[in-house]
């Protein structure tokens, strides 16, 4: 029988625009949202930000914009982007965020399925994309913009800046000074918020619909769990059009009434997490991995001493940081040291990646490294795992404090129900779920077992304990051919714990044995070669030297001794594995605009580098057809080593 998880939760469905109105009322002269322009903290007020979403919204109806109509959102994180988003709400329509760094022929599909035609663009870069498309988008009627520069020739009667259109709304509202407010008392709790597209890890993206009462139901209950308040600060420096980011950044924005901040581009994250000392932090595993890398790379860098002091610290760390943070009993000498620690290494640490004053840390994405996990808990970092998706409005089930593993991912959280199929997927009712995919009524069925559950396409098991553990993505979890699991994102993930590796791919599923594909990280490798006095011509390069080999080597036995020790997992060693050419990409198909790996797009792709690393082969050459920034495309051609890896005797079957 499938087990089942059930939770009670309190509902109290608003909309999006009304909510947007009671904080104008509440706390108007409070900051809502601030960014950072030319090094200059700038600050909108909700009073400020109601005032110009009416504005715009005013704007959207002189050019007859309809309930039920989409308005795609391109760009980073942008104070204007935002209340363009609410301003669509207000009067009805749909907000459609799109990945700022996907290339033009990419946003075609999203264009043509939601039917768009009003496109608020966040700088020229976007227009451009906008402008090359237009052929193909033909009910694509106007492209209003948010930053001016570069665009000052521009003339085509398709673009609009922000003021015009806000000058627009002035002019509709002269004429019809109740509409706005009439469109907002027409929205309901039921009525269509937000359309997000599906990464398409399988195929093309799906629109996922999702209502005002699903986001704000899901907002409402992780404001309880975490007693957030008005006064937490948020930094939004994520894809606006990934689920994660806009419920932390968005959702969450207009249900607790907090801040965010918008850092001044993706280069300054690092000195805007200074400037502003989130509170409420939200980050993918990866993010969290390159922090890491950046520290590890500084101590590599450290005198023989500080290298000493650092990895004395952070053993005693690893044992007693954890539980000091959950408020477990530590003996007296060891809180002492840790406190001491805290002085020398921990806080400066947190300091040094901005994370000093994080109240509440989230990631969730993928699954994170139980090493990286700790890493950050060990320091002092409240670093907890949540899991959902875009159809479940992100939150089902989040770690509470005090409670907190490695693998898990926590308890359902109120309203939440979860169960185990006899399959092994885990299975999901909520009222956070997706009305259904936009036009695509056989998927949506798909989506759901004729009793009503989603199917969320992960294997889990849930614990005594009530928490549910993710074993991999269902369709991803195997079997090697002598019936042992092979789940390859759990091993993949202790591969990129080391900060030399980027990604990895692992595969075997009905082999004898698991080999691996593995991308350097550049900065750090490049780093570790310059410090030994290895030259290199560049990314290729650099990753087909011996004496990188022997690195990654390293940091693969490692993993194979760690992964040896669980009898269920023993299986997971790698046996061989090479070093890839070129990092993997979003441009070249190979990743999700989330950084995703899509494993059915390699394996076909990369079919000759696997039939070689399973065959015995000493080497491969392979060569691949890449896309660069500007459109052009090229070939990165090479002869590829396969290398043996070190692993525990015992569990050694046909490995060459």
């Amino acid at each position: 029988m499938p087990q089942t998880v059930n939770s009670t939760r309190t509902a109290e469905p608003q909309t999006f625009p009304a909510l947007l109105q009671q904080h104008a009322a509440i706390r108007g002269n409070r900051p809502a949202l601030r960014e950072k322009d030319l090094g200059i903290w700038q600050t909108y007020t909700w009073a400020q930000v109601a005032a110009q979403v009416q504005r715009v919204a005013n704007g959207y109806l002189q050019f007859g914009v309809q309930p039920g109509e989409h308005i795609a959102v391109v760009g980073e994180n942008r104070p204007r982007l935002y209340m363009a988003m609410m301003a669509a709400q207000a009067v009805g329509a749909i907000p459609v965020p799109m990945y700022q760094d996907a290339v033009a022929q990419e946003m075609v599909y999203v264009l043509q399925d939601a039917s768009v035609r009003i496109v608020v663009a966040e700088n020229q870069e976007q227009v451009d994309k906008m402008f090359e498309v237009r052929e193909q988008v033909p009910t694509l009627a106007h492209v209003i913009y948010d930053d001016p520069r570069g665009l000052r020739h521009y003339s085509d009667p398709l673009l609009l800046s922000w003021e015009q259109l806000q000058q627009s709304g002035d002019q509709y509202a002269t004429g019809a000074p109740n509409a706005y407010f009439d469109a907002v008392d027409r929205v309901q709790p039921d009525d269509t918020a937000a359309m997000f597209y599906t990464s398409g890890t399988t195929g093309k993206p799906k629109g996922v619909v999702l209502t005002h009462a699903a986001l704000i139901d899901r907002a409402r209950v992780i404001q309880k769990l975490e007693k957030l308040t008005d006064r937490e600060e948020v930094l939004a420096y994520l894809p606006p059009a990934w689920i994660g980011q806009n419920m932390f950044s968005y959702t969450q924005l207009l249900v607790t009434g907090f801040t965010v901040n918008h850092p001044e581009s993706p280069a300054t994250v690092a000195i805007d997490m200074h400037d502003i000392g989130p509170t409420y932090y939200f980050s993918p595993p990866r993010i969290l991995e390159d922090l890491l890398t950046h520290v590890t790379i500084r101590m590599e860098d450290a005198g023989r001493f500080k290298k000493w002091l650092f990895d004395t610290c952070m053993k005693l760390a690893h044992r007693v940081g954890g539980p000091i943070l959950d408020g477990e009993a530590v003996g007296t000498l060891d809180r002492i040291k840790y406190s001491i620690g805290n002085i020398l290494i921990y806080g400066p640490l947190r300091n040094a990646l901005g994370m000093n004053r994080v109240r509440v840390a989230y990631t969730a994405g993928e699954a994170i490294g139980p090493d990286l996990f700790r890493f950050y808990r060990s320091i002092g970092i409240n670093l907890k795992q949540l899991y959902g998706s875009t159809e479940t409005s992100v939150f089902v089930c989040v770690q509470s404090d005090g409670q907190v593993s490695a693998d898990t991912v926590g308890p359902p959280v109120a309203g939440v129900e979860l169960r185990i199929a006899e399959s092994g997927e885990v299975q999901v009712k909520s009222p956070g779920l997706f009305r259904e995919y936009y036009r695509n009524p056989d998927s949506t069925r798909e989506s759901f077992t004729d009793d009503g559950w989603y199917h969320t396409g992960d294997a889990g098991i849930i614990d005594a304990q009530g928490q549910l553990r993710i074993i991999d993505r269902a369709k991803d979890v195997g079997r090697l051919s002598d019936g042992r699991m092979f789940a390859p994102k759990y091993v993949e993930n202790k591969l990129k714990f080391f900060p030399f590796i980027k990604e990895a791919v692992a595969f075997g599923a009905n082999r004898d044995f698991v080999t691996a594909f593995v991308n350097i990280d550049l900065e750090a490798v490049a780093n570790w070669a310059e410090r030994r006095s290895l030259a290199y011509a560049g990314y290729t390069d650099l990753a087909s030297r011996p004496e990188v080999y022997a690195l990654i080597a390293d940091c693969i036995s490692k993993v194979n001794a760690d992964v040896a020790q669980d009898p269920q997992l023993s299986g997971l060693q790698i046996h061989r594995f090479l070093i890839l050419h070129k990092e993997l990409d979003p441009d070249d198909g190979e990743l999700t605009r989330t950084r995703k790996v899509r494993r059915a797009f390699i394996a076909e792709r990369y079919g000759v580098l696997i039939d070689a690393l399973f065959a015995g082969k000493a080497s491969q050459y392979i060569e691949t057809e890449v896309k660069y920034e500007d459109g052009r495309t090229g070939k990165i051609a090479a002869d590829l080593t396969i290398q043996p890896a070190s692993v525990v005797p015992d569990t050694l079957k046909k490995a060459a």
